[in-house]
Protein backbone atom coordinates (compact mmCIF):
# COMPACT_ATOMS: atom_id res chain seq x y z
CA UNK A 1 0.00 0.00 0.00
CA UNK A 2 3.12 2.25 -0.03
CA UNK A 3 2.55 3.79 -3.17
CA UNK A 4 -1.07 4.07 -3.27
CA UNK A 5 -0.74 5.77 0.13
CA UNK A 6 1.92 8.12 -0.88
CA UNK A 7 -0.27 9.29 -4.44
CA UNK A 8 -3.79 9.69 -1.65
CA UNK A 9 -5.50 7.35 -3.82
CA UNK A 10 -8.72 5.75 -2.29
CA UNK A 11 -7.90 1.87 -0.63
CA UNK A 12 -11.03 0.23 -2.47
CA UNK A 13 -9.53 1.79 -5.44
CA UNK A 14 -6.08 0.31 -4.61
CA UNK A 15 -7.33 -3.05 -3.79
CA UNK A 16 -9.41 -2.98 -7.07
CA UNK A 17 -6.31 -2.10 -9.29
CA UNK A 18 -3.21 -3.81 -7.50
CA UNK A 19 -4.30 -6.36 -5.22
CA UNK A 20 -5.92 -8.36 -8.26
CA UNK A 21 -2.67 -8.40 -9.99
CA UNK A 22 -1.52 -11.87 -9.10
CA UNK A 23 2.05 -11.61 -11.39
CA UNK A 24 2.79 -14.99 -10.22
CA UNK A 25 -0.20 -16.52 -11.20
CA UNK A 26 0.45 -14.51 -14.87
CA UNK A 27 4.24 -16.18 -14.87
CA UNK A 28 3.16 -19.14 -14.42
CA UNK A 29 0.25 -19.40 -17.16
CA UNK A 30 3.19 -17.84 -19.68
CA UNK A 31 5.86 -20.29 -18.89
CA UNK A 32 3.38 -23.09 -19.11
CA UNK A 33 2.10 -22.05 -22.36
CA UNK A 34 5.64 -21.52 -23.72
CA UNK A 35 6.41 -25.40 -22.31
CA UNK A 36 3.78 -26.92 -24.82
CA UNK A 37 1.06 -26.95 -22.22
CA UNK A 38 -1.96 -25.06 -22.83
CA UNK A 39 -4.35 -26.80 -21.02
CA UNK A 40 -2.18 -25.96 -17.43
CA UNK A 41 -1.75 -22.29 -18.94
CA UNK A 42 -5.54 -21.96 -19.18
CA UNK A 43 -6.25 -23.72 -16.14
CA UNK A 44 -4.34 -20.76 -14.24
CA UNK A 45 -7.33 -18.40 -15.82
CA UNK A 46 -10.24 -20.35 -15.52
CA UNK A 47 -9.46 -22.92 -12.14
CA UNK A 48 -8.16 -19.90 -10.73
CA UNK A 49 -11.83 -17.24 -11.42
CA UNK A 50 -13.20 -20.91 -9.84
CA UNK A 51 -11.14 -21.44 -6.91
CA UNK A 52 -11.47 -17.27 -6.26
CA UNK A 53 -15.28 -17.18 -6.69
CA UNK A 54 -16.05 -20.38 -5.15
CA UNK A 55 -13.30 -21.48 -2.82
CA UNK A 56 -11.70 -18.57 -1.31
CA UNK A 57 -14.96 -16.93 -0.99
CA UNK A 58 -16.15 -20.03 0.46
CA UNK A 59 -13.33 -20.25 3.06
CA UNK A 60 -13.17 -16.33 3.53
CA UNK A 61 -17.01 -16.23 4.61
CA UNK A 62 -16.27 -19.58 7.08
CA UNK A 63 -13.35 -17.24 8.74
CA UNK A 64 -15.50 -14.51 9.07
CA UNK A 65 -18.91 -13.91 7.62
CA UNK A 66 -18.73 -10.69 5.19
CA UNK A 67 -21.21 -7.89 5.30
CA UNK A 68 -21.40 -5.39 2.79
CA UNK A 69 -23.60 -3.40 0.71
CA UNK A 70 -21.82 -2.42 -2.06
CA UNK A 71 -22.93 -0.60 -5.41
CA UNK A 72 -25.07 -2.78 -8.20
CA UNK A 73 -22.82 -1.33 -10.76
CA UNK A 74 -19.72 -3.17 -8.71
CA UNK A 75 -22.09 -6.44 -8.66
CA UNK A 76 -22.98 -6.15 -12.69
CA UNK A 77 -19.21 -4.98 -13.38
CA UNK A 78 -17.82 -8.47 -11.65
CA UNK A 79 -20.24 -10.85 -12.79
CA UNK A 80 -19.83 -9.55 -17.05
CA UNK A 81 -16.01 -10.00 -16.65
CA UNK A 82 -15.87 -13.15 -17.44
CA UNK A 83 -18.25 -12.76 -20.72
CA UNK A 84 -15.74 -11.56 -23.02
CA UNK A 85 -13.55 -14.50 -22.48
CA UNK A 86 -15.98 -16.90 -23.03
CA UNK A 87 -16.97 -15.61 -26.70
CA UNK A 88 -13.58 -15.02 -27.65
CA UNK A 89 -12.70 -18.92 -26.64
CA UNK A 90 -15.78 -20.85 -28.20
CA UNK A 91 -13.81 -21.29 -31.30
CA UNK A 92 -11.42 -23.35 -29.61
CA UNK A 93 -8.19 -20.85 -29.08
CA UNK A 94 -7.69 -17.24 -27.97
CA UNK A 95 -5.34 -16.21 -31.02
CA UNK A 96 -3.39 -12.71 -30.28
CA UNK A 97 -6.04 -10.63 -31.68
CA UNK A 98 -8.24 -11.94 -29.03
CA UNK A 99 -5.21 -11.45 -26.93
CA UNK A 100 -5.57 -7.71 -27.56
CA UNK A 101 -9.14 -7.30 -27.53
CA UNK A 102 -9.15 -8.55 -23.89
CA UNK A 103 -6.44 -7.25 -22.45
CA UNK A 104 -8.37 -3.67 -23.71
CA UNK A 105 -11.85 -5.37 -21.88
CA UNK A 106 -9.70 -5.62 -19.05
CA UNK A 107 -9.01 -1.80 -19.03
CA UNK A 108 -12.68 -1.22 -19.55
CA UNK A 109 -13.77 -3.70 -16.86
CA UNK A 110 -11.51 -2.78 -14.42
CA UNK A 111 -12.12 0.83 -14.58
CA UNK A 112 -15.42 0.34 -14.27
CA UNK A 113 -15.04 -2.37 -10.85
CA UNK A 114 -13.14 0.16 -9.45
CA UNK A 115 -15.21 3.48 -9.86
CA UNK A 116 -18.19 1.69 -8.94
CA UNK A 117 -17.71 1.64 -5.30
CA UNK A 118 -14.75 4.91 -5.32
CA UNK A 119 -16.73 6.29 -2.73
CA UNK A 120 -16.90 3.46 -0.61
CA UNK A 121 -13.73 4.45 1.31
CA UNK A 122 -12.53 7.52 0.97
CA UNK A 123 -8.14 8.04 0.73
CA UNK A 124 -5.98 7.42 3.15
CA UNK A 125 -3.52 10.08 4.75
CA UNK A 126 0.12 9.71 2.46
CA UNK A 127 2.46 7.89 4.41
CA UNK A 128 6.08 6.54 3.33
CA UNK A 129 7.17 2.80 2.39
CA UNK A 130 10.81 3.32 1.33
CA UNK A 131 11.79 1.28 -2.27
CA UNK A 132 8.47 0.57 -2.47
CA UNK A 133 8.96 0.52 -6.88
CA UNK A 134 12.56 -1.40 -5.73
CA UNK A 135 10.59 -4.16 -4.41
CA UNK A 136 7.99 -4.18 -6.72
CA UNK A 137 10.51 -4.25 -10.02
CA UNK A 138 12.58 -7.21 -7.87
CA UNK A 139 9.69 -9.05 -7.15
CA UNK A 140 8.45 -9.38 -10.53
CA UNK A 141 11.67 -10.24 -11.65
CA UNK A 142 11.61 -13.31 -9.32
CA UNK A 143 7.97 -13.94 -10.55
CA UNK A 144 9.37 -14.11 -13.96
CA UNK A 145 12.04 -16.97 -12.68
CA UNK A 146 9.89 -18.66 -10.72
CA UNK A 147 7.49 -18.92 -13.67
CA UNK A 148 9.34 -20.65 -15.69
CA UNK A 149 10.92 -23.22 -12.88
CA UNK A 150 7.27 -24.07 -12.33
CA UNK A 151 6.58 -24.56 -16.10
CA UNK A 152 9.62 -26.77 -16.22
CA UNK A 153 8.26 -28.61 -13.29
CA UNK A 154 4.68 -29.58 -14.42
CA UNK A 155 6.02 -30.59 -17.99
CA UNK A 156 8.32 -33.30 -16.13
CA UNK A 157 5.70 -33.93 -13.73
CA UNK A 158 2.58 -34.34 -16.78
CA UNK A 159 5.05 -36.73 -18.53
CA UNK A 160 6.18 -38.82 -15.88
CA UNK A 161 3.11 -39.72 -14.48
CA UNK A 162 0.95 -39.03 -17.29
CA UNK A 163 -1.98 -36.52 -14.97
CA UNK A 164 -3.48 -34.78 -17.33
CA UNK A 165 -2.37 -30.88 -17.49
CA UNK A 166 -5.82 -29.36 -17.16
CA UNK A 167 -6.83 -30.87 -14.62
CA UNK A 168 -3.63 -29.89 -13.01
CA UNK A 169 -3.91 -26.10 -13.99
CA UNK A 170 -7.51 -26.16 -13.24
CA UNK A 171 -6.97 -27.59 -9.90
CA UNK A 172 -4.06 -28.43 -8.30
CA UNK A 173 -1.85 -25.20 -9.23
CA UNK A 174 -4.61 -22.61 -9.71
CA UNK A 175 -5.65 -23.73 -5.66
CA UNK A 176 -1.58 -23.63 -5.04
CA UNK A 177 -0.80 -20.09 -6.48
CA UNK A 178 -3.99 -18.37 -4.82
CA UNK A 179 -4.24 -20.18 -1.64
CA UNK A 180 -2.90 -17.05 0.07
CA UNK A 181 -5.76 -15.49 -1.18
CA UNK A 182 -8.12 -16.93 1.58
CA UNK A 183 -6.18 -14.41 4.09
CA UNK A 184 -6.19 -11.38 1.83
CA UNK A 185 -10.32 -11.86 1.93
CA UNK A 186 -10.76 -13.51 5.52
CA UNK A 187 -8.14 -10.48 7.10
CA UNK A 188 -10.25 -7.32 5.75
CA UNK A 189 -13.19 -8.36 6.39
CA UNK A 190 -12.13 -9.81 10.18
CA UNK A 191 -11.25 -6.06 10.95
CA UNK A 192 -14.14 -4.71 9.40
CA UNK A 193 -13.25 -3.79 6.10
CA UNK A 194 -15.46 -6.27 3.78
CA UNK A 195 -15.60 -3.80 1.01
CA UNK A 196 -11.69 -3.97 0.53
CA UNK A 197 -12.23 -7.72 1.06
CA UNK A 198 -14.57 -7.48 -1.53
CA UNK A 199 -12.68 -5.40 -4.01
CA UNK A 200 -9.86 -7.54 -3.76
CA UNK A 201 -11.82 -10.53 -5.30
CA UNK A 202 -13.75 -9.00 -7.90
CA UNK A 203 -10.18 -7.35 -8.92
CA UNK A 204 -8.49 -10.80 -9.18
CA UNK A 205 -11.24 -11.89 -11.12
CA UNK A 206 -11.29 -8.87 -13.49
CA UNK A 207 -7.65 -9.34 -13.86
CA UNK A 208 -7.51 -13.18 -14.52
CA UNK A 209 -10.35 -13.79 -16.77
CA UNK A 210 -9.35 -10.53 -18.85
CA UNK A 211 -5.67 -9.78 -18.60
CA UNK A 212 -3.97 -12.98 -17.33
CA UNK A 213 -5.59 -14.26 -20.26
CA UNK A 214 -5.19 -11.53 -23.02
CA UNK A 215 -1.36 -11.56 -21.88
CA UNK A 216 -0.88 -15.46 -22.00
CA UNK A 217 -2.53 -15.68 -25.36
CA UNK A 218 0.12 -12.43 -26.60
CA UNK A 219 2.40 -14.19 -25.88
CA UNK A 220 1.31 -17.26 -27.81
CA UNK A 221 -2.04 -18.26 -29.31
CA UNK A 222 -3.86 -20.30 -26.34
CA UNK A 223 -5.24 -23.34 -27.23
CA UNK A 224 -8.44 -24.32 -25.59
CA UNK A 225 -8.84 -28.27 -25.29
CA UNK A 226 -12.49 -29.88 -25.07
CA UNK A 227 -12.55 -30.69 -21.39
CA UNK A 228 -11.63 -26.64 -21.03
CA UNK A 229 -14.82 -25.45 -23.69
CA UNK A 230 -16.99 -27.57 -22.04
CA UNK A 231 -16.66 -27.48 -18.09
CA UNK A 232 -13.60 -25.17 -17.00
CA UNK A 233 -14.62 -22.05 -19.17
CA UNK A 234 -18.17 -21.72 -18.43
CA UNK A 235 -17.89 -23.45 -14.48
CA UNK A 236 -15.43 -20.03 -14.33
CA UNK A 237 -18.46 -17.46 -15.66
CA UNK A 238 -21.13 -19.72 -13.37
CA UNK A 239 -19.05 -19.32 -10.32
CA UNK A 240 -18.30 -15.78 -11.05
CA UNK A 241 -22.55 -15.20 -11.40
CA UNK A 242 -23.03 -17.50 -8.25
CA UNK A 243 -20.95 -15.26 -6.17
CA UNK A 244 -22.17 -11.85 -7.48
CA UNK A 245 -25.84 -13.39 -7.00
CA UNK A 246 -25.09 -13.65 -3.41
CA UNK A 247 -23.74 -10.79 -2.92
CA UNK A 248 -26.42 -8.53 -5.05
CA UNK A 249 -29.31 -10.12 -3.79
CA UNK A 250 -28.31 -10.80 -0.36
CA UNK A 251 -25.41 -8.58 0.76
CA UNK A 252 -23.98 -11.06 2.47
CA UNK A 253 -21.86 -14.49 2.67
CA UNK A 254 -22.47 -16.06 5.74
CA UNK A 255 -20.99 -19.43 7.10
CA UNK A 256 -24.00 -20.91 5.30
CA UNK A 257 -23.48 -19.53 2.49
CA UNK A 258 -19.46 -20.58 2.54
CA UNK A 259 -20.40 -24.17 3.39
CA UNK A 260 -22.22 -24.15 0.16
CA UNK A 261 -19.68 -21.86 -1.76
CA UNK A 262 -17.21 -24.83 -0.65
CA UNK A 263 -18.93 -27.67 -1.52
CA UNK A 264 -19.71 -26.36 -4.93
CA UNK A 265 -16.05 -25.72 -5.36
CA UNK A 266 -15.65 -29.72 -4.29
CA UNK A 267 -18.25 -30.83 -6.85
CA UNK A 268 -16.26 -28.84 -9.43
CA UNK A 269 -12.82 -30.74 -8.39
CA UNK A 270 -14.72 -33.94 -8.44
CA UNK A 271 -16.05 -32.75 -11.88
CA UNK A 272 -12.46 -32.00 -13.20
CA UNK A 273 -10.91 -35.42 -12.18
CA UNK A 274 -13.42 -37.31 -13.84
CA UNK A 275 -13.49 -35.00 -16.90
CA UNK A 276 -9.28 -35.87 -17.26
Amino acid sequence: MGVGARLGISPFILTVALSGLELENLAVGIAANAKGLPGAAAGTVFGGVTFLALGVAGLAALITPIEVTLPRAFVLWTAAAPLPTVALGLDGTISRVDGALLVAWFAVALVGVARSGRDVLAAEPPGRRRLAWARLVGGLAALTLGGDLLGDSLRRVVTGLGVSPTVLGNTAIAAGVEAEEVGRVAVPARRGRPELALGNLAGTIVHFISLNAGVIALVRPLRLDHATLVLHMPVAAASTLVLCALLGLLGRLGRAHGIALVLLYALYVVAAIAAG
